[in-house]
C-alpha cells in the first residue's frame, strides 16, 4: 500500500464495490492481466469474444516506470484482438527491453503522460497517437522534483537515494491524484480536485 498505484486501486474498489473491477500486476504478469481481461469481458462465458463484447468493454490501463511501459504493451495486445481501451495513464514510463512507450496503439481513445526529467531514472517526455484520429493525447505533462522535492518516507531508503526523482514522482499526490481524476471521469464518476493538471510543458 506504500505504492501510489495500489492506492488508487484500492480506492476505486472501496468507492465502486459494483461494476467496476481494479486490480494492479506486476510489470513482469502482464500475460495474466490479458487472460484476467478477456474472461471479465467474455460475459456469457463461452470461452470467447463476440463483437458485441468486444464493443462493450471499458478497459483503462495505467502504470508507473515499467508498469506504465507495460500498460502500453498491453494495450497494443488488446488491439490485436479489435478490443478497444478508454484510457492509458502513464507515470514517468521507462521503456522495458523490447517495448515502445512512445507510441499510443490506435485502440486507445485517449492517453496521459505524466513524467520528470531528472536522473538515471526518468520517464520518457512524449508520447504520440498511432492514429491522431482515432486517439487524443491528453497531455504530456512535466513535474520538476529538483525545485519541488518531495518527501517519500515509506520508500525503502535505496529507492530514495539511487532513484531520488524517479521515486518522487511515484509518492506525489498531486500526480496521482489527477490519475485518479482521469480515471473516475471515464467510470461516469465526478470526484473533486483542488490541483489542476500542471502545464509547464504540454505537448
Amino acid at each position: 500500500m506504500a505504492h501510489s498505484a495500489v492506492q488508487i486501486a484500492a480506492n476505486l474498489r472501496h468507492d465502486h464495490p459494483s461494476g467496476v473491477f481494479a486490480e494492479v500486476l506486476e510489470n513482469h504478469r502482464a500475460g495474466k492481466a490479458y487472460t484476467d481481461i478477456l474472461h471479465l469481458l467474455d460475459a456469457n462465458g463461452d470461452g470467447k469474444l463476440s463483437a458485441e463484447e468486444k464493443r462493450n468493454a471499458r478497459i483503462i490501463l495505467y502504470g508507473h516506470s515499467w508498469g506504465a511501459s507495460e500498460a502500453i504493451t498491453l494495450a497494443r495486445e488488446l488491439e490485436k484482438q479489435g478490443i478497444p481501451v478508454m484510457l492509458t495513464v502513464q507515470v514517468d514510463s521507462i521503456a522495458k527491453p523490447g517495448e515502445n512507450d512512445k507510441v499510443i496503439p490506435s485502440n486507445v481513445a485517449e492517453a496521459a503522460n505524466f513524467f520528470q526529467p531528472h536522473g538515471f531514472f526518468h520517464g520518457e517526455a512524449q508520447i504520440r497517437a498511432a492514429d491522431p484520429s482515432r486517439t487524443r493525447i491528453l497531455g504530456n505533462f512535466r513535474f520538476d522534483y529538483k525545485t519541488n522535492p518531495i518527501v517519500c518516507k515509506q520508500y525503502p531508503w535505496y529507492d530514495r537515494f539511487f532513484m531520488k526523482f524517479h521515486t518522487e514522482i511515484e509518492c506525489d499526490p498531486k500526480v496521482w491524484s489527477q490519475v485518479r481524476s482521469l480515471i473516475e471521469a471515464k467510470i461516469g464518476s465526478k470526484i473533486e480536485s483542488r490541483d489542476p493538471i500542471e502545464r509547464s510543458n504540454p505537448n
